[in-house]
């Protein structure tokens, strides 16, 4: 079993930067591929990246290529999204996401942390 927990979120204005954490416990960190994904009101919840266990190969989607990084220190347990040149479209319940396996759904979930950008 994994319990994961979102921080860092909250009311920024538009152009602002923020980083999210998502803090792992239960089991060996390492060893999960981990993922973002963000829910807008009225929206289905999307996918916002990933990070492959080791930390090397990370993927994003096109929203936020090129504005959103993540990255992960498996020595504390804990991913992270540094989301740059926030937009007001880029508010939403942000969740981290960890899975054992290589693919497929993941299977473990935060509780989410709200981001909210003005205009």
């Amino acid at each position: 079993q994994v319990a994961l927990v979102e921080s860092g979120g909250g009311l920024v204005q538009a152009g602002d930067s923020l980083r999210l954490s998502c803090a792992a416990s239960g089991r060996t960190f390492s060893g999960y591929r981990m993922g973002w994904f963000r829910q807008a009101p009225g929206k289905e919840r999307e996918f916002v990246g990933r990070i492959t266990w080791s930390g090397g190969i990370t993927s994003y989607a096109d929203t936020v290529k090129g504005r959103f990084t993540i990255s992960r220190d498996n020595a504390k347990n804990t991913m992270y999204l540094q989301m740059n040149r926030l937009k007001p479209e880029d508010t939403a319940v942000y969740y981290c996401a960890a899975d054992s396996r290589t693919s497929g759904p993941y299977e473990y979930w935060g509780q989410g942390t709200q981001v909210t950008v003005s205009s």
